[in-house]
């Protein structure tokens, strides 16, 4: 029906409204360097350091990266990968696939699976490069795209 597709469509821009919103919620808290409140709170973060080393000198330095544990980054780690599934999701569903067959799913199957992966390689990456400091991060943000799911 209009409706329920109208309905679809609302639910499928919030998804990418709200996937805007969070990137921008992360962009100004590093530009500022964690200096703007997060949903008018002061934010929860970590000062996370890590080591680097040049290729072509061998020289290592320090440096730091903010670990944002508020806002849409405190209720899960890769919170906005939740708004682009809610959007894929609700486009495939404006296919109507209990009419038109599986395939309109693809694109949200592939989809979910590519984030959930991407999800778990960035964890590993991350505990690598920050290693304790991501360990407290995590325990600070425990759930990875679904906040008390997964």
């Amino acid at each position: 029906s209009f409706s329920a597709a109208f309905a679809l469509f609302l639910l499928s821009m919030a998804g990418v409204v709200l996937n805007y919103l969070a990137d921008r919620e992360r962009d100004i808290f590093r530009a500022t360097a964690g200096k703007t409140p997060v949903w008018g709170k002061p934010p929860k973060y970590i000062t996370a350091e890590y080591e680097t080393t040049d290729r072509t000198t061998g020289i290592t330095t320090t440096k730091k990266s903010l670990l944002l544990a508020s806002g849409f980054w405190g209720m899960a780690r890769h919170f906005q990968y939740f708004f682009e599934l809610t959007a894929a999701w609700s486009w495939c569903a404006l296919a109507n696939p209990v009419v038109n067959g599986v395939l309109p799913l693809f694109y949200a199957c592939f989809l979910t699976y590519l984030l959930i992966d991407r999800a778990e390689r960035d964890s590993k990456k991350c505990h690598a490069k920050y290693g304790v400091y991501y360990e407290e991060y995590c325990k600070l943000v425990p759930y990875k795209i679904v906040p008390g799911l997964y």
